[in-house]
């Protein structure tokens, strides 16, 4: 089996009919058909089924469509960066980032992008980490912003920066006898209701419970960090998050936040991509842009953080 065959397949997969298939790569339809039977023999399975409503895939085609997708874009990937080699950078780099990150790069991220690489896109994706590394696996995305590196040994990961988390109330709801923005040991916070979202922040946090003998309150779990933030400032509850995500409603006094002691509770912040996956000329482009971009916002205090 070849690419050759595996192009074939992937036609006859698109088109669900061997016959549409055969026209559209200009095969004939007995020698397409021949084709697949061969594979099928090589391979030990049965690869599709023919229905008078056309060629469905059996699960067995199924997976083998997944490989044939991601051996044939690597390919035509290598074969475009090859030819602009001796040209400028292009090419459009789709690129994860989680809500709180976003708030402290994205926009100087994209506006360098756009100055030092004019003939490159970028494609910025924003949502919680969770689902960012699923898009990492599926190839949604080319590089990606992650804080949590469990069960990720698939990832070429990078350490960008350190976040301390902080504890956010309500200016008028600060629910301890100290002023408003104190420190607050982590212990104390068993008293309060928490709304905390289900990804990697709350894996986090829930480690740093773990090992400290800290059980949280919890009374809300919300995947979305503006209506948690939105329901902390109203005074439905607490939340726990790192100084760049509340950054916009500090500075307008509809939050206050507060270090976390007893101990430091300490978020690191990676740059990701898939160790399967060859970065185009323009990803390697982006990748470098990214840490200079992160280096100066940290520097210069920007996005609150240390650099590891």
């Amino acid at each position: 089996m070849d690419l050759r065959h595996l192009r074939y397949f992937l036609a006859i997969a698109e088109s669900r009919s061997i016959s549409v298939a055969a026209h559209t790569i200009g095969v004939a339809q007995p020698s397409l058909s021949q084709h697949l039977r061969r594979m099928e023999e090589e391979l030990g399975v049965r690869l599709v089924e023919r229905s008078p409503r056309g060629t469905m895939l059996t699960e067995e085609g199924q997976v083998l469509v997944e490989h044939a997708r991601r051996i044939c874009g690597m390919l035509d990937a290598c074969v475009e960066e090859m030819r602009n080699l001796s040209g400028e950078v292009k090419g459009t780099v789709a690129f994860g980032i989680p809500p709180s990150a976003a708030m402290a790069m994205s926009v100087p991220l994209a506006e360098t992008v756009r100055l030092e690489l004019p003939h490159v896109r970028l494609r910025a994706i924003e949502s919680m980490s969770t689902y960012i590394k699923s898009w990492i696996d599926d190839r949604t995305v080319d590089l990606a912003i992650v804080y949590d590196l469990e069960n990720a040994d698939h990832l070429r990961a990078t350490h960008l920066v350190n976040e301390e988390l902080h504890f956010i109330s309500a200016p008028d709801s600060w629910p301890f006898d100290t002023d408003p923005g104190t420190p607050v040991p982590f212990k104390a916070l068993e008293a309060v209701e928490m709304i905390l979202p289900s990804n990697g922040l709350r894996r986090t946090i829930e480690r740093y419970a773990e090992a400290h003998g800290v059980t949280l309150n919890v009374v809300m779990d919300m995947d979305a960090m503006t209506q948690i933030k939105e329901l902390v400032a109203r005074g439905s509850g607490y939340a726990i998050f790192a100084p760049a995500a509340t950054q916009d409603l500090v500075a307008r006094g509809e939050l206050v936040r507060a270090r976390i002691i007893d101990p430091v509770l300490i978020r690191p912040v990676h740059l990701v991509n898939h160790r399967d996956v060859v970065l185009s000329r323009a990803g390697r482009a982006v990748e470098a842009i990214t840490l200079k971009v992160v280096h100066e916002l940290v520097s210069r205090g920007l996005w609150e953080g240390s650099l590891p």
